[in-house]
């Protein structure tokens, strides 16, 4: 099967996040709209060489069922919400998610003007954000992004999914994070570093001793029972506006496990009461759960056996 090249793509300069709801009677239409997809994809990819463009669709954990009634991915289930006094992280469900990214800002928005066409009036746009790369692939707080993510073919093994019908496809998470960055910015640069456990201006990660149990590096940073990594493959950007700063944080997994224990770990505090402190800076907005089918099957309409 062939994954959607959204899901391990390398990081690019733009985005653009765009999440919809089917209209009523709309389902039909939108599986054969979802058919033209891959070629869709196909087209950007290959108009526009030197965009290193890459689109990915996922469809949300309450709708699938009524697109695709055959057959369901396994572990597909509802964004794992969480409320701790007043760090929450909602569930916000959406029945379609596209990422369309690209290192040229108009053929990212010529591909949201594309996929607006393919499903106009069968759908709503409910949210829509255009992330951006900051530095050196930096978070909106001055730190590095994704340092932890898995590099070269170790990006598809965590990815993807390897084996049986859904094979190529992803678990994929969505949540917009609003930065509380008037809060932030008031903290000394070594406070914030023991926030993230790790070092400022030159990125380097803490000694696990030297962690506090509060950084959001150890919270983040997590094993199974076998005491293998339960990683996940960040494809986050941040946003912003003049007023409001943010980021679009998206896990794409083989099982959705790995997502949900790590969001566990960052809210519910453990038996000795820690938390991940870098939920007191910033807030969760929305969230949802989907999965991103391989592109034989969206061109099947899920009819693949």
């Amino acid at each position: 099967m062939t994954a959607q090249a959204g899901i391990c793509a390398e990081p690019n300069l733009h985005a653009h996040y765009l999440m919809f709801n089917i209209l009523p009677e709309g389902y039909v239409s939108v599986v054969n709209a979802l058919a033209k997809i891959p070629a869709l994809w196909q087209e950007l990819e290959q108009e526009y060489p030197d965009a290193n463009f890459s689109g990915l669709v996922a469809i949300g954990n309450q709708v699938w069922d009524e697109l695709y009634p055959n057959a369901r991915p396994t572990e597909l289930a509802a964004f794992p919400a969480q409320q701790q006094g007043q760090r929450v992280a909602p569930e916000t469900p959406f029945d379609l998610f596209f990422q369309l990214r690209s290192d040229r800002l108009d053929v990212a928005y010529i591909a949201v003007q594309k996929v607006m066409a393919l499903l106009a009036g069968i759908v709503e746009l409910k949210d829509e954000r255009q992330g951006f790369r900051y530095l050196d692939c930096r978070d909106m707080t001055g730190f590095v992004d994704g340092t932890e993510n898995p590099q070269g073919e170790d990006r598809a093994q965590v990815a993807l999914v390897q084996e049986g019908r859904f094979a190529g496809g992803s678990y994929i998470h969505v949540q917009h994070y609003r930065h509380k960055m008037a809060r932030w910015q008031k903290l000394a640069i070594t406070v914030q570093e023991d926030i993230y456990g790790r070092t400022k201006p030159d990125n380097i990660e803490y000694e696990s001793a030297q962690k506090a149990p509060t950084a959001h590096t150890k919270r983040t940073s997590l094993k199974d029972a076998a005491g293998n990594s339960m990683e996940i493959l960040r494809q986050s950007m941040p946003w912003g506006t003049a007023n409001v700063q943010g980021l679009v944080f998206i896990a794409c997994c083989n099982t959705p496990v790995h997502f949900t224990r790590m969001l566990d770990s960052m809210f519910v505090p453990d038996d000795q009461g820690h938390f991940d402190h870098l939920t007191l800076f910033t807030q969760a907005e929305t969230g949802a759960a989907f999965f991103a089918p391989d592109q034989e099957w969206l061109s099947s309409k899920g009819d693949i056996t």
